[in-house]
């Protein structure tokens, strides 16, 4: 039997559509995926153009469609290559490049592996949605989808993940990020990687003189430009003091004992007399037990006495068999120390997993981390004479489950603890600085967030910044922040939207691939 088909008109766009082939030759595809990689980490700090991610991102899709599953790996491992090698050069800034790219290169390993999916609803889907609107908007949004997926797997796991770089995040600059506080930052990676995805796919299909096609993407982006910060409610301002002593941080700096204590105290003498609520520190700002040593305890009791107020300090804490990276906020007349754990302690920064097996392979590097913080358990708040106050050390800040548990405890604004001592010279402390500002805006409250040597900052509950200190840098300042109340959508719904992008995109996924056998 010989079948004839006749193509559609060049106008009709509910006709079936034919997009099997890959966009690009495999050659050009790889090279595109390159530049694309390199292109999204110029949408981060320390350059900060965000709108490179969308074109980023379209690229990679155009270079991904229409592959099998190996050539959908390699183009993808070589965009994820690119993108993590440049994105995450700081890990290397002094430990060298094993660390840095031993971990952009299992970033790059689980992006490329997670690229199959998508590859496989490109497939799948062009066999089952003939018509022109499945293929220009159910793909894309299971694409998107997808996409948000892979970053939630790379999020959580191996060893509790590394959420460090998702598509959302690369937005803090831009006028889309005021959508996190209803969507989160999961949300607003799907809707980024939906509209790239569309765009993708009308390019695709070949019909670039027919704009209906653009409706999706268009709807999309003018929906993120529209859309305000959710409100949250007034509930009056505290003053924070706040330091950079600037003192000797790294893991490599020549440090005496009680360096740091003594650095942080010094830089904080010119707020002496100044009336505030509570004097935060960075992280590892005390380089001594105040819980185990009495002379730290005395000296913070005594800061604490100067400033009359509450000190918010940082150090590591024993307490019976483990050890942990403990914030603590230090009352003025001899009171509870309230304290917060660290619950993500950085795989092979703080602690080592696995060490039998990594001993082996690098036994020099891992025999330099010698402490092994335990994760804490207790919530990531405190209470501030009545005021709620939310939490967050250092590596904490990625983890959106830290962020939410702080305001659904009853935080009115974060103070967010800090050491980029490891990374001076590069734009590690940028990248974490736009994640606060980001956890600003999602959770409408104000943050200060504090770091050893720079870059600090205080912002606004809509991101604005307030007040700022750059890197290498002593100083100290007080800062009045506004206090909120409320939940935005993001910090309730949160789990509930990653769950459901991914239930969906899951079962999406399995249609296709039932529809496609039958």
């Amino acid at each position: 039997m010989t079948i004839t088909t006749t193509s559609p008109p060049a106008d009709d766009i509910s006709q079936p559509a034919q997009p099997a082939r890959p966009a690009l030759p495999l050659g050009w595809a790889i090279v595109t995926s390159a530049l694309a990689g390199v292109g999204l980490d110029a949408a981060f700090p320390e350059l900060g153009w965000w709108p490179i991610a969308f074109v980023s991102v379209t690229l990679a899709l155009l270079a991904l469609a229409g592959r099998k599953s190996g050539g959908a790996f390699l183009v993808a491992l070589v965009y994820g290559g690119a993108f993590f090698v440049a994105h995450l050069s700081w890990a290397g800034r002094f430990l060298g490049p094993l660390p840095w790219l031993g971990l952009a290169g299992l970033q790059a390993l689980l992006f490329a592996a997670g690229a199959i999916p998508i590859a496989l609803a490109y497939r799948w889907s062009t066999r089952t949605l003939r018509g022109k609107w499945g293929q220009l908007v159910i793909v894309p949004l299971l694409v998107g989808g997808l996409w948000t997926l892979r970053e939630s797997i790379m999020g959580s796991w191996p060893y509790g993940g590394f959420p460090w770089a998702r598509l959302g995040m690369s937005q803090a600059g831009s006028p889309f990020a005021e959508a996190v506080s209803w969507v989160g930052v999961t949300g607003l990676s799907f809707l980024i990687a939906a509209v790239c995805a569309g765009i993708a796919q009308w390019w695709r299909i070949g019909r670039r003189r027919d704009w209906r096609g653009l409706v999706m993407p268009a709807a999309v982006t003018a929906l993120l430009l529209v859309t305000p910060q959710f409100p949250t409610t007034p509930a009056g301002e505290v003053t924070v003091g706040w330091v950079q002593g600037n003192g000797p941080a790294g893991y490599f700096d020549a440090a005496a004992p009680g360096a740091m204590l003594t650095a942080q105290t010094a830089a904080t003498m010119p707020l002496i007399g100044q009336p505030m609520d509570v004097l935060v520190w960075p992280e590892g700002g005390v380089d001594s037990d105040p819980l185990n040593n009495l002379g730290t305890s005395r000296a913070l009791d005594e800061l604490s006495h100067q400033v009359s107020a509450p000190l918010l300090v940082n150090a590591a804490t024993r307490r019976g068999e483990n050890t942990y990276n403990t914030s603590l906020l230090w009352p003025p007349t001899g009171g509870e120390v309230q304290l917060f754990d660290k619950a993500n302690p950085v795989p092979f920064g703080e602690y080592v997993p696995d060490r039998w097996f990594y001993q082996r392979i690098a036994p020099d590097l891992i025999g330099l981390i010698g402490r092994e913080y335990t994760p804490g358990t207790n919530s990531p708040y405190v209470s501030l004479n009545g005021v709620g106050v939310g939490l967050a050390i250092c590596f904490d800040v990625i983890f959106d489950d830290v962020i939410w548990q702080g305001a659904q405890d009853g935080a009115q604004l974060y103070l967010l603890q800090s050491n980029n001592g490891d990374f001076r010279g590069t734009d590690e402390n940028l990248q974490q600085a736009a994640l606060a500002r980001m956890r600003a805006i999602e959770t409408g409250r104000g943050v200060v967030n504090v770091s050893t040597t720079g870059t600090s900052q205080a912002f606004a509950p809509d991101g604005t910044i307030l007040d700022e200190l750059p890197t290498d840098t002593i100083g100290a300042r007080v800062t009045t922040i506004p206090l909120r109340t409320g939940l935005t959508p993001a910090v309730s719904l949160g789990p509930w939207i990653a769950g459901l992008l991914a239930a969906t995109s899951l079962l999406g996924l399995l249609l296709l691939r039932f529809a496609a056998r039958r």
